[in-house]
C-alpha cells in the first residue's frame, strides 16, 4: 500500500587526520596545576601560561604578607601602649588610631588571601578547561561559510538572500 523511501547517506571520512582523545587529560591536567600551580599548563603545552601564574599568585601572596606584617606592627604597638609604653615609632597616634589601621591592615590582609585562593582555583580550572578545549575537532568541514546573494534592484524594493552552507 505504501511505498517506502529508502534514504542513503554518503558519508566521507576523513582518516588522515584522526587523533585519539584522551578523557583523563582534563583531570590529569588539574591534579598537576593543584599539584603544582603551572604545572597543568605545562602539560598542555601552554607554556607562555606558566609565568602568569606565578606573576598572580605571587602578587597575592606578598599583599598578604605585606598587609600581615603591617597588621602585627600596629597590634604590637597597641599592646605596648596598653601596657604603659609609649616609646614606639607610633607615639604620635592615639589609641583609637592604632585600632583603625589593626582593623584596616586585618581586612586588607584577608582579602588578599581570599584572592591568592581564587587565583590557585582559577589555576586548576584554567589547565583543566584548556585540557578539554585541546580536544575539540576544529576543522574546515565543521564550519559555516555564509553566501550572500543580493537580488535585482527593482524601483518598489531591494532583495537580499542569506544562504548557509554546512558539510559534515
Amino acid at each position: 500500500m505504501f511505498a517506502q523511501n529508502e534514504l542513503k547517506i554518503k558519508a566521507e571520512v576523513d582518516t588522515d587526520t584522526a587523533y585519539t582523545i584522551d578523557p583523563l587529560s582534563p583531570a590529569t591536567a588539574a591534579f598537576y596545576s593543584a599539584v603544582l600551580p603551572g604545572l597543568g599548563q605545562a602539560y598542555n603545552k601552554k607554556y607562555w601560561k606558566v609565568p602568569v601564574v606565578y606573576v598572580a599568585i605571587g602578587t597575592g601572596l606578598y599583599f598578604y604578607l605585606d598587609n600581615n606584617k603591617q597588621y602585627n606592627r600596629y597590634r604590637d604597638a597597641y599592646k605596648s601602649r596598653l601596657a604603659g609604653f609609649n616609646n614606639d615609632e607610633f607615639q604620635n597616634l592615639d589609641t583609637g588610631r592604632l585600632i583603625t589601621a589593626q582593623r584596616l591592615y586585618q581586612k586588607n590582609k584577608e582579602l588578599s588571601l581570599i584572592i591568592t585562593v581564587g587565583l590557585y582555583v582559577l589555576n586548576i580550572v584554567d589547565a583543566s578547561v584548556d585540557a578539554h578545549l585541546l580536544q575539540f575537532n576544529v576543522n574546515e568541514n565543521l564550519s559555516l561559510h555564509p553566501d550572500y546573494q543580493f537580488g535585482e534592484e527593482t524601483q518598489m524594493a531591494h532583495t537580499v538572500g542569506l544562504k548557509f552552507n554546512y558539510r559534515f
